[in-house]
């Protein structure tokens, strides 16, 4: 039969020829059409044993998780956590599980005792020092705890926790339109709005990303409401003037992580221990980051030039204690009476008249 006529050709076909192509032109549409009638067929089968089905793959989960749980335990040394009613976190020889087994260095545990008198931690010491690494493995703790699996500690006793919350690391969404210190601010914001006092929080270096006062008054003010919601919070911060909170704030205390100097160096303790650190090394640091020593040199001669500055600036304002002192990053929250204060506390109030306290009042107020 002809099929096609071509410019210089005829096409012709015979019926076998015409059958095999109906046969491959409707393979694929019969071939979907069949799956589809087998994968109906299945789920026509299994929805009989659905419920069967469904605990079969619950139970075998559950006997997966508790499985790994058990081989992990076993493996890395973890013990079984003690979940109490009463709120708190007591953990003693506390490991980061996944530092601990990449790292070349033998891991050092680190204690950590939390409860209602004790609700915040200020948590100062050198870059490297482990600040970071001490709070993710409580976070992590706590975490294995809840879910059922036992910990890397000696041992542990959790109390109720119903959040965890994290404002760790520095990044950017340029996309978004959002800074890294917009990002900051927006977990910061989240945290202070969500927080309650069954929840642990983590607050790693707080207000970097802006000028030094600004960057302090917001980690001040941050973790004073912190402490009014009652939260229990791990509080890292390079901000010496943050040691100060405990003398103003209930349930506050320092601790640090230790380093010591050796030959213009600087050896990481990794030991967690009560107080203030004492300095950041941060010159120490970036030397072991590899910053020319130019840099390093230079930077010193500067440190020594701003902390001379700073002892000139205070002696001072001592000497003339009638001027108006300059801005101090150490005594930013400097707890020291303001005149006109230390003079309303000497007046003897019940030998005063009316007019000589109404011109005190006027004097007091053209004062300030």
């Amino acid at each position: 039969m002809r099929r096609q006529t071509l410019k210089n050709a005829e096409r012709f076909i015979i019926p076998e020829l015409k059958e095999f192509e109906d046969k491959a032109l409707s393979a694929k549409s019969r071939a979907l059409a069949r799956e589809k009638l087998l994968y109906d067929s299945l789920l026509d089968t299994l929805n009989a044993e659905l419920n069967a089905l469904q605990a079969s793959g619950r139970a075998l989960a559950s006997l997966d998780v508790l499985c790994a749980f058990a081989e992990r335990a076993q493996a890395l040394d973890f013990v079984r956590p003690r979940l109490a009613e009463a709120p708190g976190i007591a953990i003693r020889g506390g490991r980061h599980p996944v530092v601990e087994h990449v790292s070349e260095a033998p891991f050092v545990p680190n204690d950590l005792f939390m409860g209602d008198d004790r609700r915040m931690l200020v948590i100062t010491g050198p870059n490297m020092g482990g600040k970071s690494t001490y709070m993710r493995q409580a976070a992590l703790i706590v975490l294995l705890a809840h879910t059922g699996s036992f910990v890397p500690a000696d041992a542990a006793e959790i109390g109720p926790v119903d959040r965890i919350f994290t404002r760790i690391g520095s990044s950017d969404d340029l996309a978004g339109g959002r800074s890294t210190f917009m990002v900051e601010m927006t977990e910061t914001a989240n945290i202070l709005h969500n927080a309650t006092d069954h929840s642990l929080v983590l607050m790693d270096e707080i207000g970097r990303g802006t000028s030094t006062f600004d960057g302090l008054s917001l980690a001040w003010a941050s973790a004073e409401q912190l402490t009014r919601t009652r939260a229990f919070t791990l509080f890292a911060t390079h901000y010496f003037e943050m040691t100060a909170l405990p003398e103003q704030a209930e349930g506050v205390a320092n601790v640090h992580l230790t380093a010591a100097e050796h030959k213009e160096g600087i050896v990481f303790m990794h030991r967690v221990k009560d107080g203030p650190a004492s300095q950041s090394y941060g010159l120490q640091v970036a030397q072991l980051a590899g910053v020319p020593q130019a840099v390093i040199a230079r930077a010193r001669e500067k440190l020594g030039q701003l902390e001379q500055q700073e002892i000139d600036q205070g002696s001072r304002s001592s000497e003339r204690p009638g001027d108006a002192p300059q801005p101090q990053q150490n005594d930013l929250f400097a707890s020291t009476p303001h005149p006109l204060v230390e003079e309303l506390g000497g007046l003897a109030l019940d030998e005063l008249t009316p007019r000589q306290a109404l011109e005190l009042l006027y004097r007091w107020h053209d004062a300030l």
